[in-house]
């Protein structure tokens, strides 16, 4: 069944690439590192425009070398408590980041520390930092299911969000074995592009696609878990073309160059 998934989405990738090119490619943010914040509390409960102090001063140290900034919840992931109102500036957050061509890394963060990890996080980046990098297998999922920012991401978002789990599920429970158990899902805010609802991130991949819809789920789930789990070489084939939005390390010419060169 999964290779016959897999024939299928070749076919259907191939049948929209044009649809793809002009629509959807090259609308990926360019960026060299992503930064997820880990919250207590879902996007579904985050307001309109969110921001903090900790993540304004993170973003301002690392928006220069081409890092991005936003926050993530899991039922699975570890997070710190919020603080009282008046006292967000004391905030603590876990963080897990992905860069190219590193991979992962993750670190805790706050106002006490922040110079000293946003210069982790550069040297990371930059592949200057002399750690090893991140040999974990794990496949990060990020749905942007922030309905405050925008209706769509709430309502399809949301939709996609539970279609992953519940996909999830079906394959562990059938073989608790399954490749499908690296897969960790997050839901996250804001990422850009409303109008590409469902959006979903692949890290440490680095592909960003949109428009996924609930029933693109299981051939989605085998294009990821069929390829190498670390972030995608600049030359490599973008994965689930119909939906690819771009690539963590490419601006917009070079994500719509590369679909291009890939398909034509």
């Amino acid at each position: 069944m999964p290779a016959f998934r897999a024939l299928k989405t070749l076919a259907r990738s191939l049948s929209t690439t044009a649809r793809s090119t002009s629509e959807l490619v090259g609308t990926a943010p360019s960026h060299r590192c992503y930064i997820f914040l880990h919250t207590p509390q879902p996007p579904s409960e985050y307001p309109a425009k969110y921001a903090t102090p900790v993540q304004r001063a993170l973003l301002l140290r690392t928006a220069k070398w081409g890092g991005s900034v936003n926050f993530s919840w899991s039922e699975d992931q570890q997070s710190i408590c919020a603080r009282p109102p008046g006292e967000e500036d004391k905030q603590e957050y876990h963080l897990t980041a992905f860069a190219h061509p590193r991979g992962k890394l993750e670190a805790t963060v706050s106002m006490d520390n922040i110079e000293e990890v946003g210069e982790k996080l550069r040297a990371h980046a930059e592949g200057t930092s002399g750690a090893t990098p991140s040999n974990s297998d794990d496949v990060h999922l990020y749905v942007c299911t922030h309905g405050a920012r925008d209706c769509r991401c709430g309502d399809i978002g949301g939709a996609v969000a539970q279609a992953i789990r519940d996909e999830l599920r079906k394959r562990r429970d059938t073989n608790p074995s399954d490749p499908s158990t690296r897969i960790k899902l997050a839901e996250v805010a804001h990422v850009g592009g409303h109008k590409y609802a469902a959006n979903l991130l692949v890290y440490p991949h680095g592909e960003w696609l949109g428009e996924v819809e609930p029933e693109d789920v299981p051939e989605i789930l085998d294009a990821i878990l069929a390829l190498p789990v670390r972030p995608r070489n600049i030359d490599e084939i973008p994965i689930c073309p119909r939906n690819w939005r771009g690539r963590m390390g490419l601006n917009k010419d070079e994500q719509v160059q590369l679909l291009q060169r890939t398909y034509s």
